[in-house]
Order: structure tokens, then sequence, then C-alpha cells
């Protein structure tokens, strides 16, 4: 590595001390690519990394993490979303580049930059959406991107826009006003104004970390399912581990697309630090524990606490959880577009769950997850007549990708622990994480 004159040998020794050093190898598993991070630790830096792998569409198949001490080491199984190994050496030396750089320098992010963010809570009922959408087409404004969560009767959505005129994003106060002022009457319905909440922004943010921020605030996880689920709820426990000072986090749940982003995001956001975990998932089951401290590095104190962790994490895992059918929206972008879809999905009395759109090139391109008005699984006919209003070669139903439909029952180890599963000792987690990431010879 060339240095700049300027630097001294001191300068030289803290930028390699800090720079992550990152390997990724083919060869050590048979079926995932491993990714080795080995950097000094510091806050948020697990949360950095699970965020450029899930960026990059990658689906975290295992992963060991040991950040004790100073220094932080981690090993992640990672694939493509159809469970392919990575060969395409241009994306792997993007992935060290990316990794790399998580230490010194903001974290590359799923963001929308020269756009105007619209932040929208409040509570969730069937139509929303379609009079959100409405009230943006009818005050001139251009839906660019956005998504839409729902979570236990409340919503939250990040939507990015743009002036339809200028195009450019919204910078007239009286305009602006007219926009948080209709879509607060929108949010508050008839009567409910439980934190309806309006708020327009030129911050630059992760989106989907920001959605987790908003329904956290809004205390989504304390509330009720007000819709049918299908029942494969996550399972959470917390215990202490006094004698070692950390509290003791298992989770077993469904596997999904970046589903440890949001643990770690929500761990992070509530002010604690992972020092080891361990991840293992088999077919579409997933297992989880985690060490972990407070910032000022205490254990958790009271049982009140474990349950709202355990209320908080289940509500993470479920916030992304796709209920209902997935549609996918191709067509040429138009004024009017979104309002004009949302209001036929209204007018089937379908209720909309999740929502990811999109313009690529003057092309829409939106994922839509959708129910029943009460989240049973919406009739056949229904979505026919739907696709035939809105168009048939411009709405279809979208399949799940393949690592989703993969159809061999789980083995034994994956399923052992479900009711109740107890956290290995710490001493035989440290150990074999340390043999998973290469400082230790055997393992047994």
């Amino acid at each position: 590595m060339a240095w700049p004159s300027y630097l001294d040998e001191y300068e030289k020794l803290v930028i390699r001390m800090t720079t992550p050093r990152v390997i990724v190898d083919n060869v050590g598993c048979n079926n995932a690519t491993r990714v080795m991070i080995d950097s000094a630790r510091k806050h948020g830096i697990l949360l950095e990394a699970v965020q450029v792998l899930t960026d990059l569409n990658l689906s975290i198949k295992k992963a060991y993490i040991s950040s004790d001490g100073r220094w932080f080491m981690d090993v992640f199984h990672v694939t493509d979303m159809d469970g392919n190994k990575l060969t395409d050496e241009g994306f792997i030396s993007y992935i060290e580049k990316s990794l790399g750089a998580v230490h010194n320098s903001p974290t590359p992010s799923k963001c929308v930059d020269d756009l105007t963010a619209l932040e929208l809570t409040g509570n969730d009922r069937v139509g929303l959406l379609s009079e959100v959408f409405a009230v943006l087409s009818d005050l001139q404004v251009n839906v660019v991107e956005s998504k839409v969560w729902t979570h236990n009767g409340r919503i939250a959505s990040l939507i990015y826009v743009k002036d339809c005129e200028s195009g450019y994003p919204l910078e007239d106060k009286q305009k602006i006003e007219r926009i948080v002022t209709r879509l607060r009457n929108v949010l508050e319905g008839d009567n409910v104004i439980r934190s309806a909440k309006t708020v327009i922004s030129l911050a630059v943010t992760h989106t989907e970390r920001r959605l987790h921020q908003m329904m956290f605030a809004d205390r989504d996880y304390e509330r009720r399912p007000i819709i049918r689920t299908n029942g494969d709820s996550p399972i959470v426990s917390v215990q202490n581990c006094l004698e070692r000072g950390y509290s003791g986090v298992n989770i077993h749940c469904k596997d999904r697309a970046k589903l440890l982003f949001d643990v770690v995001c929500t761990l992070t956001d509530m002010e604690y630090v992972v020092f080891h975990a361990t991840v293992k998932t088999a077919l579409d089951r997933a297992n989880m524990e985690f060490f972990i401290r407070h910032i000022d590095g205490t254990p958790i104190s009271s049982e009140a606490e474990k349950q709202r962790v355990i209320l908080c994490l289940r509500a993470a895992i479920e916030r992304r959880a796709s209920e209902g059918l997935q549609l996918e929206l191709l067509a040429d972008d138009k004024a009017g577009l979104l309002a004009d879809v949302m209001r036929t999905f209204r007018e089937n009395s379908l209720n909309v769950t999740r929502a990811e759109i999109a313009t690529t090139f003057d092309t829409a391109q939106n994922i839509f997850y959708v129910t029943d008005s009460v989240g049973n699984p919406v009739d056949s006919k229904t979505i026919e007549a739907v696709r035939r209003e809105i168009g048939l070669d411009k709405l279809r139903v979208k399949e799940l990708p393949s690592i989703y439909h993969e159809k061999e029952e789980r083995d034994d180890e994956a399923t052992a622990g479900v009711g109740g599963a107890v956290l290995e000792s710490l001493g035989s987690l440290v150990k074999r994480n340390l043999y998973n990431l290469g400082f230790l010879g055997s393992y047994s």
C-alpha cells in the first residue's frame, strides 16, 4: 500500500488498526461463500456490516460473531437469494471494498437523494394508502419511491417525492403545509388521533432502519394484532448470565430475507451491544443467540426490561413478515398511477400489508402484499378481477425467490428446543466462535 507522504508512522499504524480486514472465501464451505471481517471494535459496527450484506441482497445462512475486548471478529456464510455461492469477481471485490470502509466512513445506505421524504405513521385501515396517494396526486406530487410497513394495527411509511411541475424536491412552504395538513387528516381518520404523524424532511437516512425507528417510537410492540396472521410467531427468550455479566437472547423463528438486519438494528437502536452471537438457518427456520449488554456495560436488570426486549424483538421480526399474496406491478410511470391502483385495491376490499414502490427509467416497479379486509387469503376470483381492471400485462402474481420454496423436511437439529430453548453455555459459544473465526485449530 502506498502511503501519502504527509503521514507519520503513528498515523499509518492507526489507519492499519482501524481499517477492517475483509476476506471472502469460496473454498472453506461447500454451499455458501464465507465473508470474514476482522477490525477494531466500535459501537454499531456489527449493524453496519450486516447492513452492507443485506443491501447487496445477500442471504445470511450462518454467522459467528465475537467482539469482546477491543476487537471485532465475524464470519458470515452468505449466498445470493437463489441459494447460490458468489462467483462474480467484480461483485466480490465490491463486497470487500464496502465492508472495508465501515469503520472509518458512513455506511453506503439504501436511501434516496435529491427528493423530499414524507414520514407517515398512524392507525392502519383498509383503503388508507388509497387516500394517501390520492391526496398526493391531487396536490401534484409525484411519488418516486416508497416503503410501507404495517404491524399490530399501525402503519409506517417513508414516501420519497418530488414536485410534478419542477421535477425537484418540494420547496414551496405553503404547498408543504397543505400536504402535511391533508395527510394528517387522512391518518387521523374518523376518530382515531393516537400518534398520527406526518413529517417532511430532506434528511438522508437508511430507509428500512428509519422504518424500524418510526414503528419503535410509535410503540407498535405494545399493541395486539387486529388482523389474522399465519400463527408462526417468533419465539424469543431472555436470560441473564450473571457470572459473565451478559444477558442472553435466544430467537427461534421462520427464516427470511433481512432477518438478521432487523434483529441487530433493533438491539442497536435500543442501545444494546452484541458481544457474542451465533446464527444458524436450516431450510426455512432460523436459530439465533446473542449475548448482550447495555452501552454502559451492564446486563438487563429487571423482569420488565426483559419483557420489553422480547416484545420489541418480536415486533422487529414481524414488521417485515410478508402476510398476504405478493403482487408485482410493472407499468409505464404516469401521474396518478399509484392513486388509481390503490383505489382499485380499496374497491375490491384488498388490504395492503406491505409495499415497496420504485421508479426506474420512467417505469413503475412496485410490490404489494395483500390480504382481504380481516387478514385472510384473497379469493382468486377477486385477484383476477383486480388484474383485469389494472391490466393483465401490468399486474401479476409474483412468486417468492426459490430460497423460500425448498420442500425438504426440517432435520431434527433445526427443530431442537423449540418449546423453551435453553441457551448454550457462554464458554462453549466463545470456544466454538473462535474455532469458526480461525483462532482455534480444533473444536469438539
